[in-house]
């Protein structure tokens, strides 16, 4: 498959099999984020995979409302950026964190899994935060959900290349 065909094959999943990844396939998902571009090498790039514990504790601080949401899909990846403090080099470790995350997504297309990105609300709170044991310093990115696949969905068009494109003189 060419890099383009995989681009074209990924897909946001919100409806997964029961089976969790395997620890070593996610390990081999979570290594492609070390090819990230990074400026100055700083590899801001952190992932914490949630066991039953977490879990639990996520959706305690999620609430009854949200928490149904966190039972999606089998494996769940809270994704992060380490920051410094420094404003210039804080964009740059966001952007490629969220560089990072992508090739993650990719490999889990290639693999045949079934991947979601998003950013709950519990995340941007105190208490889940807490609850996952992120430290001040870091901003999470997104809670990446993985999995078999229950269907495939169906491909969103998008905006050809001219539409946000411009060659300047």
């Amino acid at each position: 498959m060419s890099f383009r065909e995989l681009a074209e094959a990924r897909r946001t999943h919100k409806e997964f099999g029961p089976d969790p990844v395997p620890r070593e396939t996610l390990l081999e998902l979570l290594d492609v984020a070390r090819f990230a571009p990074t400026h100055h090498m700083t590899q801001p790039w952190r992932f914490r995979v949630l066991g039953p514990e977490a879990l639990d504790a996520l959706k305690e601080a999620a609430g009854e409302k949200e928490s149904g949401k966190l039972d999606r899909a089998p494996t769940l990846v809270v994704a992060s950026a380490a920051l410094s403090g420094d404003l210039v080099q804080d964009e740059e470790d966001v952007c490629a964190a969220a560089a990072a995350i992508e090739l993650v997504l990719l490999a889990a297309t290639e693999a045949g899994l079934a991947s979601y990105w998003r950013t709950p609300g519990v995340l941007r709170t105190r208490q889940g935060r807490e609850a996952l044991g992120i430290p001040r310093g870091e901003r999470v990115l997104g809670l990446l959900h993985f999995g078999p696949p229950a269907r495939e969905p169906a491909p969103r068009e998008r905006e050809a290349a001219e539409s946000y494109v411009e060659f300047l003189p």
